[in-house]
């Protein structure tokens, strides 16, 4: 039995700061940022938006009732949720129309919970293959103003449909990996931004890599040849370029230059996006799909969570692939979007959620929002 994704859906907000302008406003020569991190802008999300908002939006965004009937598992992966009790997968149910006999839950392991989530799906339907599974990968990358991680920070959301005889990627259930308690990343409860150690992370990274490639190669017998592409987990584009520079010299240059050539097709989205925590992966795969990728394609995707968590597993991209991505939608989204001034990005990142209304219905932007927090419990709604 074949099973993968068989549709994908994105969201990012409407709002985004140039890197460039972020660079001056800190007084940073801005080629730092746009060349040494590899960015050029940030979503910036408002203040109704959050991870409950976005998953629902990237999720609409390819649910059919069809779908919604097939549905007997949804997971979401995220490190940004609002409730340390409630799942955000709860939430969706009201907000997506969704039936009730659902298994939901939400998995948190930084940057890898969207990756479980997807592991999960694979057993789920190879073990009832009449049903479908929503994976779901939501986050809002936070650090804090005029930190050293500010300029990757990001938000948006990445909706997965995983089922039998998949559109866009047959998972191929052949992977590698690998946990270590590593100190290299995290958020206590009482802080909305994380901490992090960004040059150590950047090391345990690619060592996580390094390894699991080798791990990868000893199991299945694999060759670099076996593959005409790499994707990478990217919270920044040139933390990717890291890990695919372990390979330069030690295979093929024309082999080099291909693994390459690609990878500068997955990081386009994300350069103008920025990091999406759970969903980096997936953006870069998104972008593959759409910038640059061939059917028939076997790729080899590094996924990687600080704490740490990482996996490396194959998948092959499938004849029509196109059917399951709406790529128009996701390129008018991001061509539609609007420059947000540093000043005011300032402005909304300070806003503390209160009790009360959070917005008037009127300046809504989006489809899905947080209308009210009553008695510390949030509350959401839909626009028709």
């Amino acid at each position: 039995m074949n099973i993968g994704i068989d549709k994908i859906g994105f969201y990012t907000p409407k709002d985004y700061i140039d890197i460039v302008e972020l660079a001056k406003a800190r007084d940073v020569d801005p080629n730092k940022f746009t060349i040494g991190i590899g960015q050029d802008k940030q979503a910036v999300p408002r203040p109704y938006e959050d991870a409950v908002t976005m998953a629902a939006s990237s999720a609409d965004s390819i649910l059919t009732e069809a779908d919604k009937a097939s549905l007997g598992l949804l997971i979401v992966g995220t490190e940004s949720s609002v409730d340390e009790s409630k799942s955000t997968a709860a939430f969706l149910m009201d907000l997506l129309e969704l039936p009730e006999d659902i298994r939901s839950f939400e998995i948190k392991q930084a940057c890898y919970g969207a990756t479980a989530g997807l592991q999960t799906a694979y057993d789920f339907v190879s073990q009832n293959p009449d049903k479908k599974a929503l994976v779901i990968a939501t986050d809002i990358a936070r650090y804090g103003i005029k930190t050293p991680g500010e300029v990757t920070q990001g938000a948006g959301s990445v909706a997965m449909i995983v089922s039998q005889n998949p559109r866009v990627l047959k998972l191929n259930y052949k992977s590698v990996y690998m946990t270590k308690n590593v100190g290299d990343f995290w958020r206590p409860t009482f802080s909305k931004t994380a901490f992090a150690r960004g040059k150590y992370s950047n090391e345990i990274y690619v060592d996580f890599f390094k390894t699991l490639w080798e791990k990868y190669q000893t199991k299945y017998s694999a060759t670099i040849d076996d593959f005409s592409t790499l994707l990478f987990h990217i919270p920044y584009t040139k933390m990717g370029t890291k890990a695919l520079r372990t390979l330069e010299g030690k295979i093929p240059d024309d082999k080099y230059a291909e693994l390459t050539e690609h990878y500068q097709q997955s990081i386009k989205f994300s350069r103008e996006v920025g990091n999406l925590y759970t969903g980096s992966l997936y953006l870069g795969l998104l972008s593959y799909l759409i910038n640059g990728a061939r059917s028939g394609e076997e790729l080899l995707m590094f996924s990687y969570g600080s704490g740490a968590v990482g996996e490396l597993y194959s998948a092959e991209i499938q004849k029509d692939f196109a059917s399951g991505i709406v790529s128009e939608n996701v390129l008018k989204m991001l061509n539609e979007r609007k420059k947000m001034s540093i000043s005011d990005y300032e402005k909304i990142y300070q806003i503390e959620y209160q009790n009360g209304t959070i917005v008037d219905p009127e300046a809504v932007e989006s489809k899905f929002y947080l209308s009210e927090i009553k008695d510390n419990e949030r509350l959401y709604k839909k626009n028709k």
